[in-house]
């Protein structure tokens, strides 16, 4: 379930209360009015169950609430009430399967700001990475992906897509194209001065065997296919509020492990090896983008589907 607290304009009480009674999925409908100061207004407060919250929303937002008023949406943990039950047996879907468009487009709009956090995050996988590559340690590699925070303008331009945002999909390509380039520069200085404290050797990237970490040089069809699957995950967790799933699409792909061994192949003038993890870097990147796009496509599709199908009278 959703918590839903709303300050309304007087004059617009009614027309929000018939809003939220006429959607199917709702209850705990409460009214005070006169109750808030800043904005003025009524306060209004209700539950709706998740798979029709997007609907609400929408509803509330045509009514002119997000610019006059207030809207503010909390997940319920727990509602020990046999009236929420009801609402949520009356609503269309799985809860699971609801996507929340509103909330999808903030949190996405806040991970693909290009902060200061986030640079130090991404700076810091990909040397945790670097180092990964040089020991040739899969540990590593595992744990700079995991470290990573590069998913979230991935998912922030996918989404710009799909609900047509000009602007977010700008601050998701920023912070992808200024966050790499900024990560691999520092990743590049790191692995000199590595070399220079005598804890890096050339040869430690350039001779024998890297069976842990070869891969990631060496892109093929596998790693497209990887990282569309990634994509799709990511995207249905997000959607969904399984932010866990997203530790599992972090470890998949190998953005952040290829732009350190392209960082540190530069640093060495190994062009061959920078070049295979450039390749590696935009097939994963791509990968997940065209993957994500298609996946919010496509739940998009299905939701209007559901909702048609729920509003059409009965016997049409």
């Amino acid at each position: 379930m959703l918590h839903l607290r709303l300050i309304v304009p007087p004059d617009r009480t009614e027309r929000v209360v018939a809003t939220i009674e006429k959607t199917v999925g709702t209850t705990h409908l409460v009214v005070f009015t006169g109750a808030a100061r800043n904005p003025s207004g009524d306060l209004v407060l209700c539950d709706v169950a998740r798979e029709a919250g997007d609907e609400l929303i929408g509803g509330l937002r045509e009514l002119g609430l997000d610019r006059e008023g207030a809207i503010s949406v909390e997940a319920v943990d727990l509602s020990l009430s046999t009236r929420a039950d009801e609402a949520e047996r009356q609503a269309p879907g799985e809860p699971a399967d609801a996507v929340l468009w509103e909330q999808l487009t903030d949190a996405t709009h806040e991970e693909s700001t290009l902060s200061v956090t986030y640079l130090a995050f991404l700076t810091l996988a990909t040397m945790i990475a670097a180092c990964g590559v040089v020991l040739d340690n899969a540990i590593l590699i595992v744990g700079a992906m995991a470290v990573g925070p590069e998913f979230g303008p991935l998912a922030g331009f996918s989404t710009a897509v799909v609900q047509r945002l000009p602007r977010l999909a700008l601050r998701s390509l920023v912070a992808l194209v200024v966050g790499f380039a900024v990560a691999m520069a520092v990743t590049v200085l790191f692995s000199l001065f590595m070399t220079g404290a005598g804890l890096f050797e050339a040869s430690m990237l350039r001779g024998g065997d890297r069976p842990n970490t070869a891969f990631i040089y060496d892109p093929d069809a596998f790693s497209f296919v990887v990282a569309v699957l990634a994509g799709v995950a990511g995207t249905l967790s997000l959607t969904s509020a399984k932010s866990g799933a997203l530790v599992g699409v972090a470890i998949s792909v190998t953005t952040v492990p290829a732009g350190a061994n392209a960082a540190v192949a530069l640093g060495y003038r190994d062009y061959g090896q920078a070049w295979g993890s450039s390749q590696q870097l935009l097939l994963n990147l791509l990968g997940i983008i065209l993957a994500g796009t298609l996946t919010l496509f496509v739940q998009k599709w299905l939701w209007s589907l559901r909702r048609r199908a729920m509003r059409r009278p009965a016997g049409a």
